[in-house]
């Protein structure tokens, strides 16, 4: 093969790579140029901090699935967990901030331990397990919360404030989901335990014989997904100043959608933060573009939003065989 073949094999590779890593925030950057031109109170700063205000939580719990499925697993408890966040944030809440925002955290945390040791110790589907998961946690909800007929509300003004109070007119959760971002983003991309991850959803039996721990890493990376989806109800709770028991129905459909729209391949093994965050924000503002219309209901965004994965998941597979190819 001559130089210019090889030349020309690795610009195509290289850009595969681009587009498959980086295409949502490029699609991103021109969802907003047009947004910006077609209406005057797009590319205000007021709907700007409304996108990325409402984006947040689901930010955070895009964040631990990024890790699952990168990992090769899903987890369809998130959802439910969010909810349950929430509850137990206000119900706790009586009792001070710190049991609010603790509590949640470890019922949580244990339940996403749980569901780890499942799958990692029986070698049971994710898809099953979180789906159990996903169904007992809303009955846990539920029964918490008198079938939905109680809503807790928050007693402490200090754990409110951490979901209400404001710095340049971006609420507290804003920078929470950005510093959880950051964090990520190290222990994905400069620690031993990420590169664990992306080690176990590109080839599990290979890592185990390379004495990649595969067990303790399919545990953590659950747990660390029910951490992050307890905390992100919680700091909900404290914005609404209640537990609200309707919301989180479908919530994981939409943090699995941002995290393949952002990059990640659902067979795992690839993927990072930047991407899904891309994609939770382009999810944002798809809606605020459907807002912006007027005359689009709300359930079009459901629409776009599928119509948009069914592409990203398409171009994802002709990307990957285009570098299979060279």
């Amino acid at each position: 093969m001559s130089d210019t073949a090889v030349s020309e094999t690795f610009r195509r590779e290289q850009v595969s790579r681009l587009l498959q890593q980086h295409g949502a925030v490029m699609v991103l950057g021109l969802l907003v140029i047009v947004g910006s031109l077609a209406f005057d109170s797009f590319a205000t700063p007021a709907n700007a901090a409304s996108v990325v205000v409402s984006s947040s939580f689901l930010a955070i719990i895009a964040i631990g699935m990024t890790f699952v499925i990168i990992s090769g697993g899903i987890d369809l408890s998130v959802g439910s967990l969010f909810v349950l966040g929430g509850v137990l944030a206000a119900y706790g809440s009586q009792y001070g901030a710190l049991v609010a925002l603790l509590l949640p955290l470890a019922v949580c945390g244990v339940v996403g331990l749980l569901q780890g040791l499942v799958i990692a110790r029986t070698g049971m589907a994710p898809f099953i397990v979180t789906l159990a998961g996903l169904l007992g946690v809303r009955g846990l909800m539920l029964a918490i919360s008198d079938e939905g007929a109680t809503t807790y509300l928050v007693e402490d003004r200090a754990f409110a404030a951490l979901g209400q109070g404001e710095i340049a007119g971006l609420s507290y959760p804003v920078y929470i989901t950005i510093a959880l971002a950051l964090v990520a983003m190290v222990l994905l991309q400069r620690t031993g335990f990420g590169q664990n991850v992306y080690a176990i959803g590109g080839n599990e039996q290979a890592a185990a014989l390379m004495g990649v721990p595969v067990a303790r890493t399919k545990v953590q990376v659950y747990v660390m997904s029910g951490l992050l989806a307890g905390l992100a109800g919680a700091l909900n709770a404290a914005r609404l100043s209640s537990g609200v028991t309707i919301l989180g129905i479908g919530l994981e459909l939409d943090a699995i959608a941002a995290v393949v729209i952002g990059g990640t391949l659902l067979t795992g093994g690839a993927g990072g933060i930047t991407g899904s965050v891309a994609g939770v924000l382009l999810l944002g503002v798809i809606q605020s573009l459907i807002n912006q219309v007027g005359s689009l209901t709300s359930a079009f965004q459901q629409v776009v939003s599928g119509v948009f994965l069914a592409l990203v998941v398409v171009a994802q597979r002709l990307l990957s065989k285009a570098q299979r190819l060279t």
